[in-house]
């Protein structure tokens, strides 16, 4: 007998948290046929020895909707070892979408998800009206990795209403019957479930709350029992985060949850000081998962696991100095000419003497945070100390904090990048999220690749799991075990697809092969590669040996290859025979 593929001698990490070992896995038809001793050969072997070999990692959180028509490669997710990517979360995406209504969804996500409007226009066909049809174009495209779709509140509830829904009017009994009907569909066909969010700084490029903003309990219910209705599935939802007050809103979702007999998953920011909000959802987690039952948490608060934040930049969509007027005369101008004319002391002063203007992106508020903003070195540290801001440094050299970002902008002739820590960085440092993570009801998400291109790059998270929190951090360290447990069994049992996450016979051949030493994350750099020529972040990782998708090798030592095996996951997984 000979295997399609064989990897010998690896240490073995198998996803469920067991102690790793020493072994060989075999492939076959796309599946793991064989784990431990192998003797037979394969079509391809690898030697694996002194690597790791875990299974794949799936990452909740993406909003891949767009670029997964556009492209076959979901980078950066792919180049971090991410086998299996959940879209349409937020509860935004471009399906279900008549054709009157394609601007109104642009708008939405370009304000939410920092997607240029022309990247939008450009790079997406619309052959489709309903979220069946636009499953079959994700269907018919061929990527490098598995992608599955949650059902968006923010378009079923457009499609159902029109401008009733984008003004936000409460759904008639008609609307909501629809839009049950529509879920329902939504789910047979093989959506994962839904997505929603009550985020206040979710709004549209031109400035208004996104049309889910507003939704009552009856519409969240009449949704939910769509989902029910077509097979169940996941409920994705993000509170007001801004608000801090998690309770009445995820109090409706819970109770909707519970009556339905859905699991949910909700987005969970740890402020960085004030009042301890986040643990008044925990309670609520815990008070709700009292009565779940052996299958795991049935609620889920989603986490990401280093500070939530900007990255900011000449080059990028926000810097401190982005909303003045006299910054914007020259913001247009190509970089070098740029930097050029801020080193000028006459423009060097009328920018650090100018105002604001008052319009712009909502999280540009973060643009002046100053002893939560640092310099982003390479390799970045994601876990600065204090010391280390933007505001420290400048108390330290006598100037203002204006002056010392502008200063820092300038920095590799206006390359330079500054990291801003909005979320999760409670004190100065990441010791609530090391207490976080380790929690059953608590999973790893909120990467939001294939979104903020021009904000964020942080689909890399994975890299960062394996290089901080299981090898570098000096307190607080999870094993390799623990950590490749939650990027890979646990996200896999939250989004329903228990084919997958687990090194053993019968599940998927979705692996990585990994030098764990050798891990290391890359600053972020620029890169234009989206439609019309659009920009993004993207970020490269050392470490990666082969990352396998359906036994088939996308990459090899950081090299992508021709293999584009991803498909679209149809509706959630059983896990294999035994």
């Amino acid at each position: 007998m000979t295997f399609d593929l064989v990897i010998r001698g690896g240490t073995i990490v198998d996803g469920l948290g067991g102690e790793p070992y020493v072994g060989d896995v075999a492939v076959s038809g796309g599946v793991i046929a064989a784990v431990g001793t192998v003797t037979e050969r394969g079509a391809r072997e690898i030697d694996a020895t002194g690597l790791l070999v875990t299974p794949g990692f799936i990452d909740l959180h993406t909003h891949y909707d767009g670029q997964a028509i556009w492209s076959d490669r979901l980078i950066p997710s792919s180049a971090h070892g991410v086998t299996t990517a959940i879209m349409g979360n937020c509860g935004v995406g471009f399906a279900p979408c008549r054709a009157e209504d394609h601007e109104v969804l642009v708008d939405v996500m370009a304000g939410v998800e920092d997607i240029p409007g022309v990247v939008m226009v450009d790079g997406l066909p619309w052959t489709w009206e309903t979220f069946p049809e636009f499953l079959d174009a994700l269907d018919s495209r061929p990527r490098d990795i598995d992608v599955a779709a949650l059902l968006p509140h923010s378009p079923l509830r457009v499609y159902v209403m029109g401008q009733r829904g984008v003004d936000r009017e409460p759904a008639t009994d008609e609307d909501l019957a629809l839009m049950r009907k529509l879920a329902t569909e939504a789910v047979q066909v093989g959506a994962l479930g839904f997505a929603s969010s009550r985020f206040t700084l979710h709004k549209t490029e031109s400035g208004r709350p996104i049309p889910s903003y507003d939704a009552d309990r009856a519409e969240i219910d009449a949704i939910a029992r769509g989902v029910r209705d077509g097979g169940g599935g996941l409920i994705q939802f993000v509170p007001d985060l801004v608000a801090g007050d998690y309770e009445p809103v995820l109090r409706t979702v819970f109770e909707v949850a519970e009556d339905v007999g859905l699991p949910v998953t909700f987005t969970l920011a740890i402020g960085n000081a004030g009042e301890p909000f986040f643990l008044d959802a925990l309670t609520m987690v815990e008070k709700t998962n009292a009565t779940g039952g052996a299958d795991g948490p049935r609620v889920t608060a989603q986490i990401f696991p280093r500070p939530i934040g900007l990255v900011l930049g000449l080059e990028l969509s926000g810097n401190p100095f982005v909303l003045y007027p006299s910054y914007r005369e020259i913001a247009g101008l190509p970089l070098a000419e740029k930097v050029a004319e801020m080193r000028k002391p006459e423009v060097r002063e009328r920018i650090l003497n100018d105002q604001p203007a008052s319009d712009g992106h909502p999280l540009m508020f973060a643009a002046q945070a100053w002893d939560y903003m640092f310099p982003m070195a390479d390799p970045p540290n994601y876990e600065p100390s204090p010391q280390d801001s933007i505001g420290a440094r400048a108390r330290a050299r006598g100037v203002s904090p204006l002056e010392e970002a502008y200063d820092r902008l300038l920095d590799d002739d206006g390359h330079a990048m500054l990291l801003v820590t909005l979320a999760n960085f409670r004190n100065g440092n990441l010791d609530t999220v090391a207490e976080l993570i380790r929690r059953d009801d608590v999973v790893l998400g909120l990467g939001d690749g294939g979104a903020h291109y021009g904000m964020i790059c942080d689909a890399s998270f994975p890299t960062y799991m394996l290089a901080h929190w299981s090898r570098d951090r000096a307190s607080g360290r999870l094993t390799v075990a623990e950590t490749v447990r939650e990027l890979t069994s646990v996200p896999a049992r939250v989004a329903g697809l228990a084919d997958r996450g687990r090194i053993a016979v019968g599940y998927k051949a979705d692996l990585n092969v990994i030098d764990h030493a050798a891990v290391r994350l890359h600053r972020p750099v620029v890169t234009h590669d989206l439609p019309a020529g659009g920009r993004r972040l993207d970020q490269r990782a050392d470490g990666y040996v082969a990352t396998i998708v359906s036994g088939q090798i996308i990459a090899e030592n950081g090299v992508p290859t021709s293999a584009r095996p991803g498909r679209l996951i149809r509706g959630r997984r059983p896990a294999p025979a035994a």
